[in-house]
């Protein structure tokens, strides 16, 4: 249904190095279930995306700063992977701040390939099962994650995806978990 999900306010948090698609295609996900997507990162302008890491592959618009959001203004969180995204973001206290906080609501945060390691900077990883990009797994378990490998982990308000190739179950999960979360007040 197209409009499943009109009304909802999604952050996606993002750094320089972010994987294309894993931006992209969630994003498109989102917004073609009806809802409204906002780019946060650490610098004003455009942050640089990447294919498989190495291939400049364009820009994006930043809409917000991260030190400058706040978590009460969205109803989901997506942290796409990359290696270069999260590395950056799990070194800025504004960003692992965000992701903290955005996890003690409770409200659907989805995260792919290695983006948990910002789950994991914020200290919100441990007793929660997950799936990640096979390099970042024994972070996660180190971290006291259950990790699974499986192409989607759903545990309670947080889903996880291990590459690229899980994109289109990735996305089904994450407009799943969103509709059935909620109405924001």
């Amino acid at each position: 249904m197209a409009d499943e999900l009109n009304g909802k306010r999604v952050a996606i948090l993002a750094a320089d190095g972010v994987e294309r698609v894993e931006l992209e295609q969630p994003r498109q996900a989102l917004q073609d279930a009806g809802a409204t997507t906002e780019l946060l990162s650490l610098h004003e302008g455009e942050i640089q995306a990447r294919n498989n890491d190495l291939d400049a592959a364009g820009t994006f618009p930043v809409d917000a700063l991260v030190e400058s959001a706040s978590v009460d203004d969205y109803d989901a969180l997506l942290l796409p992977g990359g290696t270069v995204n999260p590395d950056q973001l799990r070194v800025d206290p504004a960003a692992v701040g965000f992701v903290r906080d955005f996890m003690a609501t409770g409200k659907p945060v989805a995260s792919i390939c290695h983006g948990p390691w910002t789950l994991i900077e914020a200290g919100v990883a441990a007793n929660r099962t997950l799936t990640s990009y096979p390099s970042i797994r024994t972070d996660l378990r180190n971290a006291g994650a259950n990790v699974v490998d499986e192409e989607v982990a759903r545990d309670g308000n947080l889903v996880t995806s291990r590459s690229p190739d899980d994109l289109p179950a990735f996305n089904s999960a994450i407009v799943e978990l969103l509709s059935q979360a909620g109405k924001r007040t």
